[in-house]
């Protein structure tokens, strides 16, 4: 997925400037970026190439002038595509299981405080999942359809964290009823 097509997505409830989508990138819990500013004004850079946007600008006195991008018509027919298109499948590489993989090597206890730090993590996600969800921020709720489909895709993100958390607890549960044998070196 390309944050270009992100973009192209705000663009097309209202015209933003760079600093505008990069505060709704900053503050979502479900996108995958972290707004850095390469990230996102390479991207408008990209889609005023491809006339995807214009820009204005507004000038501004004892500022910066503000470069608002409005989308054209022609970007909201590539959104459209994009939006068409066939979806990825769901990404499932976690970095956790990746030291989860060798954690016999450690103590129980040193174990059970890694778990915990990551229940921690994953329970700090779920609550500000819920206060996104809650709050609504930057959702264009255009229709009652755009509305209910926001809505249920924080729902399937609090519900991936809550299983999460559910699973590291079965895991705690499952751990507590086995001993290392293998010792190591």
């Amino acid at each position: 997925m390309s944050i270009k097509f992100i973009i192209l997505g705000y663009l097309s409830w209202q015209p933003m400037t760079g600093y505008d989508i990069k505060k709704i990138v900053a503050e979502s819990e479900i996108l995958p970026w972290s707004a850095n500013n390469n990230q996102i004004y390479r991207a408008l850079v990209q889609l005023y190439k491809d006339e995807w946007v214009t820009k204005t600008i507004e000038e501004q006195s004892g500022a910066p002038n503000r470069h608002i991008y409005t989308i054209t018509a022609e970007g909201l027919q590539e959104l459209k595509i994009w939006v068409g298109s066939e979806p990825e499948s769901p990404h499932t590489k976690k970095s956790f299981l990746n030291q989860l993989l060798w954690a016999d090597c450690l103590s129980t206890q040193e174990i059970d405080e890694l778990l915990e730090a990551y229940l921690n993590a994953v329970g700090e996600k779920v609550f500000f999942l819920r206060v996104q969800a809650d709050r609504k921020p930057n959702m264009p709720e255009r229709t009652s359809r755009e509305s209910y489909l926001w809505e249920m895709i924080h729902k399937n993100w609090i519900a991936q964290y809550e299983a999460e958390l559910e699973w590291v607890r079965q895991i705690r549960q499952g751990l507590s009823e086995r001993k290392s044998v293998y010792q190591w070196v």
